[in-house]
């Protein structure tokens, strides 16, 4: 699929809806605020999946700053979440939201997930923002709860994003990928690498999707209309996954 092919959001005929998701590891906005806020705004979403969102002194006014900046607002998450953080689009309309701190290993950061359950159109869909550990065997469990929390939400359908700290062979990666379909291995469409914007070399970032959910492209926004190669350099120290994604009416 051709970089200028990924579909534009839409409301499908029969009610279903294509919608556009961004997961970015944003590096607690210490790099090029400015930069960050232009590759988002490039990639049009509808919702955004953020890892290593701003946590402390004044990290909800860092938040609303961003979702500013990129024509988006706050849904849930950031330090409440230890990270994680989700954005979107005036088209979602939100019916619940959630802040899951996980267990704390001593010696380890503290990790969760930022999730939520939305309406887009007449589409009904989970959301859950997550940064898995990078010690392995935690984030072997944490993939786990990931699936659990998916499966509590009790919706149709349900899209998972973050940075696995894992490449598509490791274990946690290989955990996630047999539940829920790997975006980019389903239709793969621009980059792969998601680290580093400088050198990039392995797939550590992910879009993952439940069953019924048509992955129509995922990729990294090298040549998105808007999108620099200077600003992907400038905005943080890893690359964003784009991904467009058709769910069905609920």
């Amino acid at each position: 699929m051709s970089i200028s092919a990924l579909p534009n959001s839409r409301t499908e005929p029969d009610g279903s809806v294509v919608i556009r998701v961004l997961s970015y590891n944003i590096r607690s906005m210490r790099d090029d605020e400015d930069a960050l806020a232009r590759v988002i705004r490039a990639c049009e979403p509808d919702l955004v999946f953020v890892q290593e969102a701003p946590r402390f002194f004044r990290w909800r006014k860092h938040a609303a700053r961003l979702a500013a900046k990129t024509d988006l607002v706050v849904l849930s998450g950031g330090a409440t979440a230890a990270g994680p953080l989700l954005l979107c689009s005036l088209r979602a309309t939100v019916e619940r939201t959630e802040d899951v701190l996980l267990l704390l290993t001593p010696g380890l950061h503290r990790r969760g997930f930022a999730t939520a359950v939305v309406r887009i159109g007449g589409a009904r869909v989970g959301l859950l923002s997550c940064h898995l550990s990078l010690q392995k065997d935690e984030r072997y469990d944490q993939a786990g709860m990931l699936l659990d929390r998916l499966a509590a939400m009790d919706v149709p359908y349900a899209v998972a994003a973050g940075d696995l700290n894992d490449r598509p062979a490791g274990r946690s990666f290989r955990r996630l990928a047999a539940e829920l379909q790997d975006c980019w291995a389903v239709a793969p469409w621009g980059g792969e690498y998601t680290s580093t914007p400088q050198d990039p070399h392995q797939r550590i970032d992910a879009i993952f999707a439940s069953a019924g959910v048509e992955v129509l492209g995922c990729g990294v926004p090298l040549e998105l209309a808007g999108i620099t190669s200077s600003d992907l350099r400038a905005a943080t120290d890893h690359l964003p996954v784009l991904a467009a994604l058709r769910v069905p009416a609920s």
